[in-house]
């Protein structure tokens, strides 16, 4: 049997929702305020997040009896009581990282302070076949055995991946079949796995790895090209990663180049992916050494001959490789120039399999830049390749990750 709720306990109920919902919001600034920063002392915390002293006292008190963070030392003061320092815990809470490409899937585990735990490559290659999920689901249960992870531990999930990503729902609109009809991957996964999964496209997850902690740290205008399977841009506008409204911003590799050119496998003709990405990159080696190129890559199996290979051969002074990353870097400048024009960036990061290039890849694409760009857009504009490597796109699918599982803390 039911009763009517009084007004005066109507006003209790709602007093109580509203302390409640301050205290949740509260947690997710104390959490992400260390996430972000790796220490704090309580008064430190308090002036971050514009709370009281007694009030973020206590809840670090509970979030310490959670195992989310612990005391790691004492702060340097000039004078008086030394305060007592916090972080997050690296100790129980872990994340995995699923790299998902189209060489080959990484897996990680990482705690909360983006330490590696655990680290393997299997060779289950991005594709768009009907098996594609089930051959995922296999080798993630595989990897999380295999690392000995605590499956209580593991608190969240992220994935990077190639194609239109909805970061939102967590669809990929290139590779369908990642999607179990009309239920998106990561709410797949998070069904079979029990536990959040949020899903990222690796160009985005790429430029935010740069933005934290490589060469786009502390800067506001920035273009990050990633060159792999296809090109990529990532943006940062206003110290911004910008998204566009379903997260599909930047995707420079689908600006049409050649009018008559290439198939894409988009189903468009002369994309920049047709004439700039490394699977062109390794068709234009495979083609010149039909015609009778001379190259040293004309002794490797002519199915073997990927963009690792031709960037190894150019480093060893082959010619045929120097001159076909020559010829793409050009193009890849030539598409960049139109990006410059639009957000006039003070740097542009090269990342992806291409970077391995160094120079051979960033002279030409400068070539270009400087042919294509009006002065004042390239005067004080650096281009460069990333020093994070493939580890920025996996510490920026784990950033992702943690600032998704953290925003949903109560």
């Amino acid at each position: 049997m039911s009763y009517p709720v009084s007004s005066a306990n109507k006003d209790i109920i709602a007093k109580k929702s509203v302390v409640d919902y301050k205290k949740s919001h509260h947690r997710r600034r104390i959490l992400m305020e260390l996430y972000r920063s790796d220490t704090r002392s309580i008064a430190e915390m308090a002036r971050a997040i514009h709370n009281s002293v007694p009030s973020v006292t206590s809840i670090m008190e509970e979030l310490m009896a959670e195992k989310w963070i612990v005391t790691t030392g004492t702060a340097t003061t000039k004078q008086g009581r030394k305060p007592a320092v916090f972080s997050l815990s690296d100790e129980r809470f872990r994340t995995a990282v699923i790299d998902l490409n189209t060489h080959g899937t990484t897996f990680l585990v990482l705690n909360l302070k983006n330490e590696i735990l655990f680290q393997r490559t299997c060779d289950l290659r991005l594709n768009d076949s009907p098996d594609i999920l089930h051959r995922l689901t296999q080798s993630i249960e595989s990897c999380i055995a295999e690392s000995g992870t605590n499956t209580a531990d593991l608190v969240a999930m992220g994935v990077s991946m190639a194609g239109l990503v909805d970061s939102k729902k967590g669809f990929n609109f290139t590779y369908r079949n990642l999607n179990r009809g009309e239920q998106s991957l990561m709410n797949y996964l998070n069904e079979y796995f029990k536990i959040p999964v949020f899903g990222i496209n690796d160009t985005r997850a790429t430029t935010l790895g740069e933005q934290r902690f490589g060469l786009a740290k502390g800067k506001n205008h920035v273009l990050a090209i990633y060159i792999d399977w296809g090109v990529g841009l990532g943006v940062i506008l206003n110290g911004e990663i910008f998204q566009g409204s379903s997260g599909f911003a930047g995707e420079l590799g689908h600006i049409q180049v050649v009018p008559n050119g290439e198939l894409c496998h988009c189903g468009k003709v002369g994309c920049l992916d047709t004439i700039a990405s490394a699977e062109s990159l390794a068709k234009r080696v495979s083609k010149a050494l039909a015609e009778g190129r001379v190259s040293r890559l004309s002794t490797a199996d002519p199915a073997a001959t990927d963009a690792e290979k031709i960037i190894e051969a150019a480093w060893q002074g082959d010619l045929l490789a120097i001159d076909v990353l020559h010829d793409m870097g050009m193009e890849l400048g030539k598409g960049l120039s139109i990006a410059i024009h639009l957000f006039n960036p003070e740097i542009v990061i090269v990342d992806g399999i291409v970077a391995k290039a160094g120079t051979f890849i960033t002279n030409p694409i400068e070539q270009a830049i400087n042919k294509f760009c009006l002065t004042d857009f390239r005067s004080h504009l650096k281009v460069e390749i990333s020093q994070l490597g493939v580890k920025a796109k996996w510490l920026g699918t784990q950033v992702f990750t943690v600032e998704k599982l953290i925003e949903s803390v109560q």
